[in-house]
């Protein structure tokens, strides 16, 4: 397994940087924490990831590129965000 996040598919130097910030520090970590947790950290730490970094979180988990993710999954995501009381406005 690559030890940098940047290396995962979908993320990059920023992606990295805004995980580390919410204590996500390598793949392992990144790998043990559910992707909708994971994005309520970054919102609670006021990062303000947007939309484009839930799906680039769960395509990086699966391998897939988050536009993928984005085109095939977007209603299911936004109601799993609702229920948290993190969807958009």
């Amino acid at each position: 397994m690559r030890k940098n996040l940047r290396y995962l598919e979908g993320f990059g130097e920023k992606s990295e940087t805004m995980l580390a910030k919410v204590g996500v520090h390598s793949v392992e970590d990144f790998q043990q924490t559910d992707p909708f947790e994971l994005y309520a950290k970054l919102k609670a730490a006021e990062i303000n990831p947007g939309l484009n970094m839930i799906y680039a979180i769960i395509g990086a988990r699966e391998g897939i590129h988050w536009q993928e993710v984005a085109r095939t999954r977007k209603m299911e995501i936004l109601i799993r965000l609702d229920d948290m009381g993190l969807a958009p406005k």
